[in-house]
């Protein structure tokens, strides 16, 4: 999906592949709800760069272009093994436990509390996140999205997690920025520091 519509076709090679293969190869957008310019491209493999020519509008010339799909973005739905250890591996009882958690992702900058809130019940794992910033509106887990559980202070949410002791993918919105952006991040707990919450 591209951030404009400035690019017409695009074509998996360089943008001298590109000139010179028969137009019938070339790879037409299509138009989403929005309005905006989409592709369906091959991808050979994730995780390494692509090439991908893009031909531009205004410019009537292909310019090389790169795009690297990043595996750990994927929902663990997409995956055959998510290698997470999970509740039942653990022989954990319902209840609330704390177990420290590491956010990955974005620009780096952006934290959340650790150690943090992890309710079983025979449903699964609610995860508690507290975001080190205000400006999250929603998050996106397994293409499901979730609202702030709370008005005030920095964005808290509760979604459903999968698993220790292995990256799980998330997405969050910002509003910080001039417009708002969904940024992937990756939640990893840790196993072996769960501990029974006594809060009460």
């Amino acid at each position: 999906t591209m951030g404009g519509t400035g690019y017409l076709y695009v074509y998996p090679g360089t943008a001298q592949e590109a000139a010179e293969a028969d137009e019938a190869e070339y790879i037409s957008f299509a138009e989403d709800e929005e309005g905006r310019h989409t592709f369906t491209v091959p991808v050979p493999q994730l995780d390494a760069e692509v090439k991908l020519a893009a031909f531009s509008k205004r410019k009537e010339k292909w310019y090389d272009r790169s795009l690297a799909f990043v595996s750990a973005s994927l929902p663990l739905s997409a995956r055959k093994e998510t290698g997470l250890v999970s509740a039942a591996d653990l022989d954990l009882n319902d209840g609330e436990y704390l177990a420290d958690v590491v956010l990955e992702g974005g620009s780096g900058r952006t934290t959340i509390e650790s150690p943090a809130l992890i309710t079983v019940t025979d449903d699964g794992m609610t995860l508690h996140v507290v975001f080190s910033s205000p400006n999250y509106d929603y998050m996106i887990v397994n293409g499901e999205r979730y609202l702030p559980v709370n008005t005030e202070g920095n964005s808290a949410f509760d979604i459903p997690f999968a698993g220790f002791d292995g990256p799980v993918p998330v997405t969050a919105d910002t509003v910080a920025m001039s417009t708002p952006h969904e940024i992937d991040y990756t939640i990893t707990a840790d196993s072996e520091s769960l501990a029974l919450n006594d809060a009460d």
